[in-house]
């Protein structure tokens, strides 16, 4: 109850509250839908229960359809898809509705800075040993905590 009491105390937030977002800049390169300039895809070898079909002359806009459709139906298919090959996305830039901008990130580095890759680091064993011993702490939490409730103990009930 007094917990209630404590919620309904809490004042408000003004009806003109509003989170801070960040306005999305446009794309400063166009990106060219698929189906007006085929991207070069690397195609990989396929299981033998799968095979590649080609939306556009030149084997471009690749699909991958079963191998064992018989002739009648994969020309079925392949004209349905070319109906609607505006819906399949080859790339960004063809994903209607999604700002490219908001699929890319960038990774801001200051000026004249040079990307590096560092290797893996190790704790020493004095560390190694508290974390260790903080891990299975938790691990014998959780295992207490399943067991009470596979138990039905009357504090999870």
């Amino acid at each position: 109850m007094e917990m209630v009491a404590a919620l309904e105390a809490l004042k408000q937030y003004p009806s003109t509250f509003s989170p801070l977002i960040e306005p999305l800049e446009p794309s400063a390169t166009h990106l060219i839908p698929s189906i007006v300039k085929p991207p070069k895809l690397d195609l990989k070898p396929l299981p033998s229960h799968l095979k590649y079909a080609y939306l556009a002359e030149f084997e471009t806009l690749p699909v991958i359809i079963a191998s064992d459709l018989t002739p009648l139906e994969e020309d079925k298919l392949i004209r349905v898809l070319k109906e609607f090959k505006s819906a399949t996305g080859w790339s960004i830039a063809d994903i209607k509705g999604i700002s490219p901008a908001m699929c890319m990130h960038r990774i801001l580095l200051e000026e004249g800075a040079k990307p590096t890759r560092e290797p893996q680091r190790r704790l020493n064993s004095r560390m190694k040993e508290v974390v260790r011993a903080e891990v299975l702490k938790l691990l014998d939490v959780v295992s207490y905590t399943r067991f009470l409730i596979a138990n039905g103990s009357a504090l999870f009930t």
